[in-house]
């Protein structure tokens, strides 16, 4: 069917390749999407405003990365639901998802709108900053109903193969956020405002993209709108894979937030290389994520079709493909590393710094790519929880201990960076242990045997 990957028939490798590469592709827009809203607002604006939706990051990655976490419960659930051709189970699972984003999204606007100046100043926005950054939270959570709805269709078309549809549509309204911008700041000179306005504006426009496409589709995850309603059994498995992962992805943003202070304390200049270096290194790392996705929908599928010895081949060739790609990635970085750098700053030290920060995460990358794909097998056989606790464990742990204990003893930058290698490390060791212990694979051949029994 035109759309869909046959995850449960044929050859696997080129089909993980196609599924994955459209995700990665997804993210790496997005980053430059958001890149143009800063440089924009930054060179047309002012200080004050490029600073108001700098302060606002935090916050928004908190939330947005929480309800992506629980979407990818509505991924594995659908995706399961398809590999053992339950078309009823496909269609509760898809309703109860997008009945779940539209209430959730509705929650958070009116709970946020209420909290919102309280956050700003937790937050410890400066004075100066403080109206503006109110100005663009508060645009900004009247748009939460439709993000969360981009995020979990995204998750209801990519259970069944569609990575190209979420795409297109991030393609067609990152375009239209970065003209509106362009028209918003620079013509009718609106500051914050319109770049809240032009990001829930393409927002709105990547959704309803998505909103049609799956009304239209002739794929087994098919919208009919009439029948939005939540079964309570499926909600319950949705939520017991995607509350994990979500809060993962929320305690994962807190301790990377912790750092990011340690790397204020070290002055402007190291604040300038580190923030340049991330804005590389996070392309290497949507590829490398892609591959834990490619890996928990591939999984997923041939977990609800009984075919165990397709879970345990998905996951050799995610590693392989995944190894490959994002090293591919890292060493293009590494060798225009200093052109690369020289977009945000011309100063040499900024080059420097920037790549010390490059080559300790990607060493890192060494490890995190088998925690990561290791996760996503995890994930498709249902199993959130655990990787979920080693990610929290470890990297959160252990960045917190070491911004706390060890960065103070001799407080510079190499030492500060030295804690994503080592935190990657042991989360992989340990994840690879949990792995080795579950055996899901094996369990799950066992369990189909006593069944058969």
């Amino acid at each position: 069917m035109k759309g869909q990957i046959d995850m449960i028939n044929g050859s696997l490798g080129n089909k993980i390749i196609k599924y994955a590469i459209p995700i990665a592709l997804t993210g790496i827009m997005q980053q430059l999407f958001n890149a143009c809203d800063v440089a924009i607002v930054g060179q047309f604006a002012g200080k004050e405003a490029m600073a108001a939706v700098g302060s606002n990051t935090p916050i928004i990655g908190l939330m947005v990365n929480f309800f992506i976490g629980i979407s990818l419960g509505s991924n594995v659930i659908i995706a399961r639901a398809i590999g053992r051709g339950d078309a009823k189970s496909v269609e509760k699972a898809v309703h109860t998802s997008l009945l779940v984003a539209l209430i959730s999204g509705v929650a958070l606007t009116i709970l946020g709108e209420l909290l919102a100046p309280n956050v700003i100043r937790i937050l410890g926005v400066p004075d100066e900053v403080f109206p503006y950054a109110l100005k663009y939270l508060r645009i900004y959570l009247i748009g939460c109903t439709v993000i969360f709805l981009y995020n979990f269709q995204a998750a209801i078309l990519r259970s069944c193969g569609n990575t190209k549809t979420p795409l297109m549509a991030l393609l067609v309204s990152g375009i239209i956020n970065v003209l509106l911008n362009l028209y918003f700041v620079v013509v009718l000179h609106m500051d914050v405002a319109g770049v809240a306005i032009a990001t829930v504006t393409a927002n709105l426009i990547s959704s309803s993209i998505l909103l049609v496409a799956l009304i239209k589709t002739e794929l087994p995850v098919r919208l009919k709108p009439g029948k939005l309603s939540i079964d309570k059994k499926t909600l319950k498995e949705i939520l017991r894979i995607g509350v994990p992962s979500g809060v993962q992805s929320m305690l994962f943003s807190l301790a990377n937030i912790v750092i990011q202070s340690a790397v204020n304390s070290l002055g402007t200049t190291v604040m300038a290389a580190s923030s340049a270096a991330f804005n590389l290194e996070i392309f290497a790392y949507y590829v490398m994520n892609s591959f834990n996705q490619a890996c928990t929908t591939f999984v997923g599928q041939n977990y609800g079709a009984s075919k165990a010895d397709r879970c345990v081949k998905t996951l050799k060739l995610c590693l392989v493909q995944c190894f490959f790609l994002t090293g591919i990635s890292c060493v293009i970085i590494l060798f225009f590393g200093k052109s690369l750098l020289g977009l945000f700053n011309s100063d040499p030290e900024v080059y420097r710094l920037g790549m010390i920060r490059l080559c300790y995460l990607f060493f890192g990358f060494l490890f995190s790519f088998i925690q990561e794909t290791l996760s996503g097998y995890l994930r498709g056989f249902g199993y959130s929880f655990i990787p979920a606790c080693c990610a929290v464990f470890f990297i959160c742990g252990i960045r917190l201990l070491w911004v706390f204990f060890v960065f103070p003893k001799e407080p510079s930058f190499e030492l500060l960076m030295q804690v994503y290698p080592i935190s990657l490390a042991v989360t992989t060791v340990s994840v690879v242990i949990i792995t080795m212990i579950l055996k899901p694979s094996r369990r799950f051949i066992n369990d189909a045997g006593k069944a058969d029994a």
